[in-house]
């Protein structure tokens, strides 16, 4: 297999993996029905994605160095259709907390190798260029699962075996197969199974970012569709999660031309904007304005700050990437998880506009800290110099 084929295959199983973790956004309301306690019962479901990618990055970002990044990717793979499938079998509350922790694995599986992999394909001189072939591959995966399925729903009606999830079923043990027979061009070393990940020298600003970039994410993922639904617009959840992702992805040429310092910059403008707008079109139940707030965070949360933030890792630690880039999403996964896990519980106690404002005010205080941090000093010296 060539370097191009093998590239275009790591790209096609980074989709395919990603695409799998949202698959089902769109049937949450159904999954959750019988817990009496919506908001909640999606804040646990995050919880359990989180409690199998964490332990996943935490203990085994290393893992493909000394395996080899074939085998994660395929079972990773393998992952994706299995927790779907449950899904199929048994659409419940439990099964979705079940899959989500599958999926979990999967994800920090993938996203360590594949990093470490995509590089090796193209070269090590080619660090930025590969970064940008993971974040569109995952980008696309991550908004298009739900798009899928939202599409689906309205083509087949209610269901819990939408096409989308067929076309999973077929694609990921074919691309498994494939990634099983792609070029070796790493060198395993005997190093211990159970590495921690590594966060290197400097970085904290772009994990900082991230965390927050995903966390509006998240909100939009896990919260916005039941304040849609409450109100009659169900419908409009898979483009919304679509939109939360998409914008981003079209936005990585852009901040591929930046440097990562002005590409943070630009994010950290962009998050607590888009989530301000979107609260605000949600109070007044207009889609436009939750649809362009959404775009805004969209081009933070997978755009410039995602770029930035997994270019700017890989740097870092030449010597590291797998175990750099699961430092990254240690910080990215932490923003994606906890503040819809306490927005949840607010929610159902105080009404979902109500959790989502105590969210943005969240936002704001810790995206000022950061500017002022890391862009407040230099400031200074540039006004003395002047």
């Amino acid at each position: 297999m060539s370097r191009t084929m093998a590239a275009t295959c790591l790209a096609l199983s980074l989709f395919t993996v990603t695409f799998a973790v949202n698959l089902q956004a769109p049937l949450y309301s159904a999954y959750v029905a019988e817990s009496g306690h919506a908001a909640t019962a999606v804040a646990i479901a995050f919880s359990a994605y989180v409690a199998g990618l964490m332990p996943t990055l935490c203990l085994l970002g290393g893992l493909s160095d000394r395996i080899g990044r074939r085998t994660p990717l395929a079972a990773a793979l393998v992952l994706g259709a299995v927790a779907t499938a449950l899904l199929v079998f048994a659409p419940t509350w439990g099964s979705l907390i079940v899959a989500r922790l599958l999926l979990g694995i999967g994800t920090g599986l993938a996203t360590t190798a594949g990093t470490a992999y995509m590089t090796e394909i193209m070269g090590a001189d080619q660090t930025r260029r590969a970064a940008l072939a993971v974040t569109s591959a995952t980008s696309l995966g991550f908004g298009g699962g739900a798009l899928a399925t939202g599409v689906s729903l309205t083509l087949q009606g209610a269901t819990f075996f939408p096409v989308s999830f067929a076309a999973l079923f077929v694609a990921a043990p074919l691309l498994a197969l494939l990634m099983l027979g792609s070029p070796r061009l790493d060198d395993p070393k005997p190093v211990s199974l159970l590495r921690l990940p590594v966060f290197p020298e400097g970085s904290w600003a772009f994990g900082v970012a991230l965390a927050l970039a995903w966390s509006s994410t998240g909100m939009t993922i896990a919260v916005v569709p039941l304040q849609l639904a409450a109100h009659g617009l169900a419908g409009w959840t898979g483009p919304v999660i679509f939109l939360a992702i998409f914008v981003g992805f079209l936005c990585q040429p852009i901040a591929k031309r930046m440097t990562n310092e002005t590409a943070l910059a630009v994010g950290l403008a962009l998050i607590p904007l888009g989530f301000t707008i979107l609260l605000v079109g949600a109070w007044m139940q207009s889609i436009a304005l939750v649809l362009l707030g959404t775009g805004l965070s969209s081009a933070s949360s997978y755009g410039f700050t995602y770029l930035a933030g997994l270019s700017e890792f890989a740097l870092r630690a030449p010597d590291n990437r797998a175990r750099a880039t699961a430092g990254l999403f240690v910080y990215a996964y932490a923003g994606f998880s906890l503040p819809v896990i306490g927005s949840g519980v607010l929610a159902d106690a105080f009404g979902l506009i109500e959790a989502m404002a105590a969210f943005l005010v969240l936002l704001l205080a810790t995206s000022a800290i950061v500017a002022a941090r890391r862009y407040g000093r230099a400031a200074t010296q540039y006004a003395r110099s002047s």
